[in-house]
């Protein structure tokens, strides 16, 4: 229904838009080629009514999918958009649930959506095919958010939580992307979107630190603790021909993304060393549960001294996201790798591991609890700490005797074969 309320001069602003934009409506769904991939594009077009949504806006997006369904092709859209259409009323605000749907069943066929935030991207497409995205990306300067600029108090409408930017800051963003720069970009990300080997786990780093064998598990614990052994980066610089991110919004002491090596994607999530928060286990769970509806291999990188245990993290719910990963890394499908390059600490550590591939190199550590936590736990002097590091068996060595782990990392990457 072209005018379900019949409001006064509507049908003349359909005709004028039309005209104005050469678009039948506020949204063109075509078949495309961004560099070699193809997809299905929806492109806004905030010339016709503000991009607004209306009955015939959805029922051209609902095809759209349909259309990526039938050919099993990703989803890109570009948004431009003030939100739902006003003089169509409900019928119109009930155009995000079918938008909502369709995303449901792109993500159950694991074929990607990656939306674009032009200027502006405002309300109900913002907080439905924009929001709920698999990777987002926004132009630098555009207003992005749910209240529009002419639904907010006025005292608000410069204020930056509407920007681009804020969002990116924010977490809701991965990318700010010049638009010069985002055909190349799109491309990028599609590449590593798209081109899943479900069944190969993802192959095991070289260990980039010291290779000789600790004297002992303080010496262990000591050395994994060392403010000069490679951390997550030069890990990740060194497996990967390239790579991208995922964004959380804090220094939530993980890194999370895709990354290329020989031409194969895998997605990533490392630890940073430092004490994993709330936010850095629920960007790893969005990451794991992102690569098993896109059949990507998981390597994890583990290396923290624990999750983080101050009041700010016990109100974010430390224990219910570590709780989401755990279940997310069970239930996966895909084949999750795990090499500790650092200190395994409890189950901050644990979190991210695999349940059936985990390896060390020689300077990492892992322990039930950090020894001077379970002295005080023991009620031993602080001169027995060594001693205790030891009866903790926190080595490599130590690991692999008791089968608790499946190896040690040597100077030479690991090839696994299903």
């Amino acid at each position: 229904m072209a005018d379900p309320l019949g409001w006064d001069g509507y049908e003349v602003s359909l005709a004028r838009a039309r005209e104005r934009t050469g678009t039948d409506e506020a949204v063109v769904c075509e078949r495309a080629k961004i560099g070699g991939h193809e997809v299905v594009k929806i492109r806004f077009e905030f010339g016709f009514l503000g991009g607004s949504v209306g009955t015939g806006t959805g029922a051209l997006i609902e095809r759209a999918f349909d259309e990526a369904h039938s050919h099993r092709l990703p989803v890109v859209s570009l948004l431009s958009t003030g939100g739902t259409r006003m003089q169509e009323g409900v019928p119109a605000l009930r155009q995000l649930q079918r938008i909502a749907r369709g995303l449901a069943l792109l993500r159950e066929e694991g074929l990607p959506h990656i939306t674009v935030a032009l200027h502006p991207t405002t309300g109900g497409v913002w907080a439905s095919l924009g929001a709920d995205a698999d990777v987002v990306l926004a132009v630098p300067g555009a207003q992005v958010g749910f209240a529009g600029r002419r639904v907010r108090p006025e005292r608000y409408a410069d204020d930056p939580a509407y920007t681009a930017e804020n969002q990116y800051a924010a977490g809701y963003v991965d990318e700010l992307v010049t638009e010069d720069a985002l055909a190349d970009r799109l491309e990028v990300w599609l590449g590593l979107l798209t081109g899943a080997s479900r069944d190969r786990p993802a192959d095991l780093p070289r260990a980039l630190g010291a290779l000789d064998p600790t004297r002992d598990g303080w010496h262990s614990v000591q050395r994994a603790r060392s403010v000069g052994r490679p951390r997550a980066d030069a890990y990740l610089d060194d497996h990967f021909d390239t790579r991208v991110h995922l964004r959380d919004g804090a220094d939530g002491g993980v890194l999370c993304g895709i990354g290329s090596r020989g031409g194969r994607p895998v997605a990533f999530a490392a630890q940073t060393g430092t004490a994993t928060t709330p936010e850095g286990f629920r960007t790893a769970t969005r990451l794991i549960r992102l690569a098993d509806r896109l059949g990507l291999p998981v390597l994890t990188l583990v290396d923290t001294p624990g999750a983080a245990a101050d009041p700010a993290a016990e109100t974010a719910g430390a224990g219910n996201a570590i709780a989401g990963l755990f279940g997310t890394i069970a239930a996966a499908n895909v084949p999750i790798t795990t090499l500790v390059i650092g200190e395994g600490g409890s189950g901050g550590a644990l979190a991210l591991c695999s349940t059936d591939r985990i390896w060390l190199t020689p300077d990492a550590c892992f322990t039930v609890i950090a020894p001077e936590l379970a002295a005080g736990i023991l009620k031993r002097d602080p001169e027995e700490i060594p001693a205790l590091a030891g009866e903790l068996k926190p080595r490599p060595e130590d690991l692999l005797a008791l089968g608790a782990i499946d190896g040690i990392a040597g100077s030479e990457p690991v090839t696994f074969v299903r």
